[in-house]
């Protein structure tokens, strides 16, 4: 949702669909030609280091992107596939790497959602997940996976969705941050896909790294990496506030905390801002600090905790 202005946004990234642009020494990158609302110019997938290589993130299912990614590392070897997270723009074209290289494929699991679906939510089919997707080999926070020239270490980042891995690379200080952190706008976060509790631990996790230079799934490069997650946790705790300054006139639904709220959002993008207020409740009913009828879902009106 990009509609703050207290954080440093960076919406220059001119680089073109299927160009391989070598960022830094050791990492190159190709942008898949699926623009939207919600992935900027599309999605970035990286190749790391030189001869043997890893692939981060394959993207959505998309043969032109395959086809220059593997275009990319012709005449090299892929060893390794890292996925940070399943969604459908990042997970899905895994399959045809893999067909063609048969490189193993590693990632925190498949996927699932933060927390068990409340009876009065309906489910979404439709959420963008890839419920296909399947690792060979299942990585946990602090797992170190070792290439030739290269050692990437898995630091768990739940909250976007609750597989989401960043894969740290410590010798240059640099973090591979999926959708955690995005230098073009703030992460969606809806739940029951995403936590807002979560979202925030992982924040601060992030943060107490060494790494001062994120490459994102969409958008460029985050230059200062922790002080800039400094300015995205500032700006949930103003989000919070918000809400609670609403709240305090008296009850509300969703769509009423959104228009208070999202001043002149993008209309494509109002659902997700309903969701992204939703995250925030349920930790604020889970504090103690506001309270509802029911379960805390899309549907219900909030009050604050008497």
């Amino acid at each position: 949702m990009a509609d703050n202005d207290d954080i440093p946004f960076n919406r220059d990234f001119p680089l073109k669909p299927g160009v391989v642009d070598e960022a830094r020494p050791g990492v190159r990158r190709v942008l898949c030609n699926n623009p939207s609302p919600f992935t900027f110019t599309g999605t970035v997938s990286y190749i790391v280091g030189q001869g043997n290589v890893a692939i981060i993130d394959p993207g959505p299912d998309d043969e032109a992107h395959a086809k220059a990614l593997l275009d990319a590392v012709r005449g090299e070897t892929v060893t390794h596939i890292l996925v940070t997270h399943t969604h459908r723009d990042h997970s899905p074209n895994t399959a045809r790497i893999t067909a063609a290289t048969g490189a193993p494929v590693y990632a925190e699991g498949p996927h699932r959602a933060s927390r068990p679906r409340f009876e009065s939510e309906k489910h979404s089919p439709e959420s963008g997940a890839d419920r296909d997707f399947r690792p060979d080999i299942q990585v946990k926070n602090g797992d170190v996976i070792e290439g030739q020239g290269w050692a990437l270490e898995a630091v768990a980042t739940p909250g976007h969705t609750a597989n989401h891995l960043a894969f740290a690379w410590p010798e240059r200080k640099i973090n591979f941050v999926g959708d955690h952190v995005m230098g073009w706008s703030t992460s969606i976060v809806a739940p029951p896909d995403g936590s807002m509790i979560d979202y925030m631990a992982s924040l601060a996790r992030l943060e107490a790294r060494e790494e001062d230079l994120y490459f994102s799934g969409h958008g460029p490069e985050i230059p200062e990496g922790p002080r800039y997650v400094r300015f995205l946790t500032r700006h949930r705790q103003a989000r919070e506030a918000s809400i609670l300054h609403r709240l305090a006139k008296g009850e509300a639904d969703i769509p009423t905390l959104v228009r208070a709220i999202y001043i002149g959002i993008d209309p494509r993008l109002t659902n997700a801002a309903g969701f992204s207020v939703l995250a925030h409740l349920e930790d604020l009913v889970a504090r103690g600090i506001v309270a509802t009828d029911s379960d805390p879902v899309i549907g219900g009106t909030y009050r604050l905790a008497s």
